[in-house]
């Protein structure tokens, strides 16, 4: 068995559907492949949805707002939490044990943790994402807006600005 290699995305300006949809296919080709590859994912909350400001944030509080607030189903309002889940929504984490492998080797990070800024260490690669880098589109919300407007603490990620 190769050796696993964990590779980090910088989400900063990458459209989250893309992001998570990359991710998952690199995710779960390992898991298939029985190897232990990692995928880091930082600065969620930098991340862009497209479309119009209002049309997203209406659509985010529906899915918000679905359900009994104790009781569930849940939808997270921090970035990290709801990148994670966009990922999660394209395994088969609860059918197959690939799914479910899969998603345990996936992180995402609010900010980038300090081991993870300069060089990376070893055993670590920068993701590809030449694939599906695009320009930003004329209307687009960054995730973290998303995410203080569902009420979640902005100062994780402002540094107290809001």
């Amino acid at each position: 068995m190769a050796d696993p290699t964990t590779y980090v995305f910088d989400a900063d300006g990458l459209i989250l559907g893309r992001l998570a949809s990359a991710s998952a296919d690199l995710l779960l080709k390992a898991a298939r492949e029985d190897r232990d590859d990692k995928v880091i994912i930082v600065n969620a909350e930098k991340a862009i949805i497209s479309g119009s400001r209002q049309s997203v944030l209406d659509n985010y509080h529906k899915k918000y707002e679905l359900n009994h607030a104790r009781k569930g189903p849940f939808f997270p309002r921090m970035p990290d939490m709801i990148l994670k889940r966009a990922v999660r929504g394209m395994l088969p984490y609860q059918k197959k044990s690939s799914g479910r492998r899969a998603l345990r080797n996936l992180r995402v990070e609010i900010g980038c943790p300090n081991h993870l800024s300069g060089d990376l260490p070893e055993g670590h690669q920068q993701g590809d994402d030449s694939k599906f880098r695009r320009d930003l589109p004329d209307r687009y919300i960054r995730l973290g807006d998303v995410s203080a407007n569902l009420g979640a603490p902005a100062h994780r990620w402002t540094g107290g600005d809001q």
